[in-house]
């Protein structure tokens, strides 16, 4: 254990045991002193944390003066950051996995002495381990919501396909059997939205679970700091992404029979819901917009398709987790507040809420018998992000690596190679 270990155990240790000793001397019978005032701020819907915590509150009075604020996620970033450095911040804001390392300096991270790295294991699903660092967890998981494969049931039909793809070497005869495009290669029915990342929604996203499928990281911690490995071609004679990058682009070349996606068509999403792309990749989130946007639209849900031969599954989740504000007054209450939120019974309340899979392997080991449920539920615990130093800035990187491949400016190799560099600067 460093030093600063040492240091950070002994004054979280200290601040829960101040905690108790007031509780256990006072004489008001408040049982709410127990945690006190505790103030949480995230871009969650409103509606839904106030759920959860009155949850939490009606099974024990201690947590009645815990509340939430929603705020703007547009402005979250400035709005924290000035109202910590003014003594005016939440006790606990819910930390995004793309804004880990622009927020680890702003956290108070939990020792590993109050919350072991095997019990952190043990309960949360694999994608949770990227808050844990070498001086303690950043933040405990709360909300996961995987990447899923939507798909037109009535496009597949019409094309004589009984089944979804499970695997990506499928799309390429499925784009075949599924695109309708006539003599002048104009597309009127598309097999899948690959190719192009500007009217590809969640693009990014899909292109990192390729790239993590391949068993890349896209960035990962070594000795204390953060390195990209974009370009790491793991003794391969071609990297990775540049195999990604290869697949990726094939369905925007008019040149190839694989060809099914322009720059000038609708919006993936837009176009999944007018019923011309038969496949869509979306969050399990997209569900009931999807079903409330297109009522009459007769499509399903099922996994993201994965590598052949790849043993390990893996898509991409976006994840949400507890983290205690650096400037927080009542550590011991704010410790007391997410170890209680992470606790089965307010993950399944929460579930409920927003019919997303949990963040406990316990409860997904449960199943769901909700058809879709079921999916997200196993999509969860194959789910994984990376350390995304800003997110919109990774955008732009991963928009012009593709670009730049579909319009001959470079390379496979130049342009992961240019998009690694990028990133390493994003990280300086």
């Amino acid at each position: 254990m460093t030093k600063f270990q040492i240091i950070l155990t002994t004054v979280f240790a200290i601040f829960i045991l101040v905690g108790v000793i007031i509780f256990a001397t006072s004489g008001s019978g408040d049982p709410a002193s127990a945690v006190g005032d505790v103030v949480i701020w995230g871009t969650v819907d409103q509606t839904i944390m106030d759920g959860v915590i009155g949850n939490l509150a009606s099974l024990d009075e201690s947590f009645k003066k815990v509340s939430y604020e929603e705020k703007e996620k547009d402005d979250f970033d400035l709005v924290l950051v000035e109202a910590i450095a003014s003594g005016a911040g939440p006790d606990i804001f819910l930390l995004p996995q793309s804004e880990i390392l622009d927020k680890q300096n702003k956290i108070f991270p939990i020792p590993y002495a109050n919350f072991s790295i095997r019990d952190f294991k043990d309960y949360f699903i694999e994608e949770g381990e990227l808050y844990l660092t070498e001086d303690g967890i950043l933040a405990l998981p709360f909300i996961v919501d995987p990447l899923v494969m939507y798909w037109n049931r009535g496009l597949f039909a019409s094309a004589s396909v009984a089944k979804p793809p499970t695997v990506w070497d499928d799309f390429f005869v499925l784009s075949t059997k599924l695109t309708k495009k006539d003599d002048y290669k104009n597309i009127s029915i598309s097999a899948i939205s690959f190719g192009e990342v500007a009217n590809v929604e969640n693009a990014k996203e899909i292109l990192a679970t390729l790239i993590m499928q391949s068993g890349n990281p896209i960035f990962f911690r070594e000795n204390g700091e953060v390195k990209v490995s974009l370009r790491d071609s793991y003794d391969s004679k071609t990297t990775p992404t540049e195999s990604v990058l290869r697949f990726y682009t094939e369905f925007s070349n008019p040149i190839k029979e694989t060809y099914s996606w322009n720059k000038a068509m609708a919006n993936s999403k837009t176009a999944f819901l007018a019923g011309d792309l038969a496949i869509y990749f979306g969050f399990a989130s997209e569900l009931d917009d999807l079903k409330m946007k297109n009522p009459n639209l007769n499509f399903d849900v099922s996994y993201v398709p994965q590598t052949e031969n790849l043993k390990n599954n893996v898509t991409f989740g976006e994840m949400q987790a507890l983290a205690i504000s650096k400037g927080c007054q009542n550590i011991a209450g704010a410790f007391n507040v997410v170890t209680n939120l992470i606790k089965n019974e307010s993950l399944a309340y929460l579930s409920s809420l927003t019919n997303l899979p949990p963040v406990s392997r316990g409860l997904l080991m449960l199943g769901s018998v909700n058809p879709y449920q079921d999916i997200f539920y196993k999509s969860a615990l194959s789910a994984k992000g990376f350390l995304d130093p800003d997110e919109e800035e990774t955008n732009l990187i991963f928009q012009d690596m593709v670009e730049s491949v579909v319009s001959g400016r470079r390379k496979l190799d130049q342009a992961v190679s240019w998009a690694n560099s990028e990133l390493e600067e994003l990280i300086k």
